[in-house]
């Protein structure tokens, strides 16, 4: 079976996970995800990092030993993963006992070789990246990362002769045009190999200047440079060097934001080469999250919290956005308006339309129950070919790290079945008693929603999960529902006929932006509202007796409490939107009030709403009207509205309540 090796960065303990974190632990799941979606024997790895000056100082300000403070920091990495939908197979830390020992061992192989020796060198040290820089490589002066001023440090240390190696990795990527990706880094690479910058690695510290950290074998007064430490965990976490997992699972990938591409691209394989084991097979860089056009920072207070973020928007939704927002290798914006407009337009409009349509008309024409499919016609046959594009498309993207394009692919699938429903108009089909070419079109339509459920598991495994089971298609949670996603791709079908499927699907609800610009104002206003209630808290009696009694409009005579008590007012959900075959101003609605079956309601809305915009709304109807028919359509029921000028607005719940509950 082929095996295949996903590796996030070990993040560095000295602050909590941000978007940058959760963005590359989300893209390395995703990855493995779609590794086993191919039937591929994967293991994700990722890890903290917890040795180095940095920690030192961290523990200090809040009054700690470093071992009390990483292993604080590390429970909150290891915490925060199945939070956001990320299921890891291990979790490697740098101060546990096995990865010591392999640092151990892989500095004596390469000591042993020759290519370590003692020396005394003056360079200046940036505190920040905990390494020294050369003249060549200071920018005006200072670092290139911090833009601080570095430290002039001289000392003897111990060197790795990485200068050595350098003439072969140039012509190893040279020759290897995917082994760093996307391009633009490898052409960095290349660059920075030509420059003759890069000189032998300072791999030590002194124990005078730095004791929290991985001793020498072969020095005990010195530990070992943090990067050097920390590349190895790629291969201590596969019990390297004798481990089966090793030898399983080594070569494997990488995946690293695009600021530590040196230690991966330069560092690493070099230190790979001298102690003569296989290099990896592919380093995959990604760029920063931006926010209004800059890097994210405390100082600056535009950090995203990942967690706060997926638990407001939706998990799958966020992890959706951020494969689907980011061009992998460039840098992106993230915004709350781009989150929820991607939302809105691609998972709601799009994919949860599509679902919540089918589904019900499934429910309505066939009984909830897969139709047996008859001989296909030409727009049939242009479908199933799409399908089979798309997902080939998708898959071969996915799996050279070109995520957004994937998606993109995926999506022409589904904007296409949204015009094949309205192309084929399975209630026209319906109305004419069509039931064999009905049977064929409704099966078309829910075979090809199977195969986008299977193909989005890698990034949003929960409403995958969701969408399967409600058409049928048990699944168990973090397991591939198919092993084998090329053999689906050549494949049409997948669903028997007679299978039961859900009769609604509400799996994304769109965001009103209006709203929710509403709610925060309200909330904003809270504290003066309370004070202003506080200030005029008095005796509830003596206040209603003074309260005068409403006036009615002219025309308009009062109502008793009997006759409004006899109004059937209900709360529910639009499952299904459309224009009225023969009325350019009306929608024929199919509303979901609980009652088993939806409620088809016909509304004046056409002028004021789109109807895949109602898809997934909450609205709140009159249920007890007699039935009106019009334009050749039955109607059970009126939504209602508010009119305010020339506006129409529905009427809605402030939050979401169960289908069915009453209004009173």
């Amino acid at each position: 079976m082929k095996s295949f090796f996903i590796t996030t960065p070990i993040y560095y303990v000295n602050a909590n996970p941000h978007l940058g974190h959760a963005y590359t632990t989300v893209v390395a799941d995703s990855l493995a995800r779609f590794h086993k979606l191919q039937g591929e024997d994967t293991l994700f790895l990722t890890g903290t990092d917890e040795h180095g000056d940095k920690i030192v100082q961290a523990a200090e300000k809040q009054g700690q030993t470093p071992k009390e403070f990483v292993d604080a920091v590390s429970a909150r990495f290891q915490a925060l993963w199945p939070q956001l939908g990320i299921a890891n197979d291990r979790f490697v830390r740098t101060t546990d006992e096995a990865h010591k020992r392999a640092v151990q061992d892989f500095l004596q192989k390469v000591y042993d070789a020759g290519d370590i020796y003692f020396g005394e060198f003056g360079g200046h040290y940036c505190y920040g990246c905990e390494r020294f820089y050369t003249e060549k490589e200071l920018e005006n002066g200072l670092c290139p990362q911090h833009l601080t001023k570095p430290e002039f440090i001289s000392e003897k240390n111990y060197f790795f002769r990485m200068s050595k190696y350098l003439p072969w990795l140039r012509e190893h990527i040279a020759r290897h045009p995917d082994f760093i990706r996307p391009e633009r880094y490898r052409t960095e690479v290349l660059a920075m190999l030509e420059s003759g910058a890069l000189e032998d690695l300072c791999i030590s510290r002194p124990k005078t200047r730095l004791t929290w950290g991985i001793e020498l074998p072969f020095d005990k007064d010195y530990v070992c440079y943090v990067w050097f430490d920390a590349l190895i965990n790629y291969i201590s976490a596969l019990g390297w060097p004798d481990g089966p997992d090793y030898a399983r699972y080594w070569p494997g990938e990488h995946l690293v934001a695009k600021d530590i591409l040196k230690p991966h691209a330069v560092f690493w394989p070099t230190m790979l080469k001298a102690a003569g084991l296989p290099l990896y097979k592919h380093l995959n860089v990604h760029g920063y999250w931006l926010s209004r056009d800059t890097k994210m920072s405390k100082s600056l207070g535009n950090v995203v919290d990942p967690l706060e973020t997926g638990q407001r928007f939706g998990l799958d939704a966020f992890r959706y956005f951020l494969l689907r927002e980011m061009h992998f290798g460039s840098d992106a914006s993230f915004s709350e308006e781009a989150l929820i407009g991607r939302i809105n337009a691609d998972l709601a409009n799009d994919l949860g339309n599509l679902f919540s349509r089918v589904l019900s008309m499934t429910a309505k024409y066939f009984g909830s129950r897969v139709p047996q499919p008859t001989q296909q016609e030409p727009d049939d046959e242009a479908i199933v070919e799409l399908c089979a594009t798309a997902m080939h498309n998708f898959s071969q993207l996915f799996g050279n790290v070109q995520f957004a394009q994937a998606l993109e692919s995926l999506w022409e699938l589904v904007r296409a079945l949204n015009k094949y429903v309205d192309s084929q108009a399975p209630w026209a089909l319906h109305k004419q008693g069509n039931m064999e070419r009905l049977a064929t079109v409704m099966y078309i339509l829910l075979a090809a929603m199977r195969k986008i459920a299977i193909c989005l598991w890698p990034v949003m495994p929960d409403a995958s999960r969701q969408m399967l089971e409600q058409l049928g298609q048990p699944t168990e949670k973090n397991l591939p529902p198919v092993t084998g996603l090329e053999e689906e791709i050549t494949c049409f079908g997948g669903l028997g006929a007679g299978t039961h499927v859900a009769a609604a699907s509400n799996l994304f609800p769109r965001i009103d932006v209006k709203k929710k610009t509403e709610a925060e104002d309200k909330n904003a206003a809270a504290p003066k509202v309370q004070e202003k209630h506080k200030e005029k808290k008095a005796d509830k009696s003596a206040a209603a007796a003074e309260v005068p009694a409403p006036s009615t409009e002219a025309g308009r005579s009062e109502v008793d409490f009997d006759h409004f008590k006899a109004l059937d007012l209900r709360v529910g959900t639009v499952r299904v939107a459309e224009r009225h075959p023969n009325a350019d101003r009306i929608l024929r609605l199919e509303i979901d009030f609980g009652e088993g079956q939806p409620r088809q309601i016909l509304s004046g809305l056409a002028e004021y709403y789109e109807p895949e915009n109602l898809v997934g709304r909450q609205v709140c109807a009159v249920l007890n009207l007699a039935p009106r028919k019009i334009r050749g359509l039955m109607s059970y029921g009126m939504v209602l509205t508010a009119q305010g000028g020339d506006e129409l607005s529905l009427l809605a719940v402030a939050k979401p309540v169960p289908d069915g509950s009453e209004i009173a």
